[in-house]
């Protein structure tokens, strides 16, 4: 996990950050701020109990128990690593409860019980710390941007990218979710594609969780990227120094837990 501390959900921010623990700086007063339903919370938009008409989820997640609930659960929240764009904090992850809230509010409740959720929920916590590692290692090409920070993301389970779909034709599984990352580079909003992967044969352990992370197909400059790091992880996965710098790569992680095993490619989006 990215973080041992876990804090209570407050009742003024719609992500549970209070305005000591995450200070909006003076160089990002104005700049947009996002909650986890990718909706703005920095003033353009409401908060309470209003539905956005055009996904009927609330601007404001609920920490509350829902009616027929059978048994209690944490409103506590865990501080991820995550810098979150427009802020100095970093994302907070949903509480048990709101995790059961959402799944009960989407009609997902099957096979799901109270007495998993604190599973769930790290198991969540455990691949978006992982995910934005994979999404830092791209980052790490745009060293002239020191800081990024993760400024919204949008859940598209029901959409496969490109990459998915011929991999699924190829005979490959297919991913139990995607998610698309916007990232802030600098005051630019660079997109990423993620795939999440499960694989059935190594349920139980932490392998059975693949990562698929790459910049989308959005720009010249992001199918570049690919290219760089295609050669580069080439290069590492052969011991050879990168061809650039003729420094071999001293932060690669050892093989197994979450390893990606179709992240750095050239194709796909």
């Amino acid at each position: 996990m990215g973080a041992a501390t876990s804090t209570p959900a407050s009742n003024g921010d719609p992500d549970g950050a209070t305005t000591s623990a995450c200070p909006v700086p003076p160089a990002a007063r104005g700049a947009a701020v996002y909650n986890v339903y990718n909706q703005r919370v920095d003033g353009a938009t409401g908060g309470g109990g209003v539905l956005d008409p055009r996904n009927n989820m609330p601007l404001q997640p609920s920490n509350r128990p829902s009616p027929g609930q059978r048994a209690p659960l944490s409103a506590a929240r865990e501080v991820s690593m995550i810098p979150k764009g427009g802020t100095d904090g970093t994302w907070l992850y949903p509480s048990p409860q709101m995790f059961y809230n959402a799944l009960k509010r989407k009609g997902k409740m099957e096979g799901v019980t109270e007495d998993v959720m604190d599973s769930v929920v790290h198991a969540h916590n455990t691949l978006n710390e992982a995910t934005w590692r994979r999404v830092r290692d791209w980052e790490h090409l745009h060293q002239e941007c020191g800081n990024p920070k993760l400024l919204r993301f949008v859940g598209r389970p029901d959409s496969l990218s490109p990459h998915a779909r011929v991999n699924s034709w190829m005979g490959g599984a297919l991913p139990f979710d995607r998610h698309d990352w916007f990232v802030d580079r600098c005051g630019k909003e660079v997109r990423y594609v993620i795939d999440f992967y499960f694989a059935d044969e190594k349920a139980g352990t932490p392998e059975a969780f693949v990562l698929d992370v790459r910049p989308a197909l959005d720009s010249f400059g992001a199918a570049l990227d690919r290219i760089k790091m295609t050669i580069y992880s080439t290069f590492a996965a052969y011991g050879l120094p990168c061809p650039v710098t003729g420094h071999k790569r001293a932060d690669a992680e050892p093989a197994g837990a979450l390893e990606p095993s179709v992240q750095q490619t050239a194709y796909g989006k």
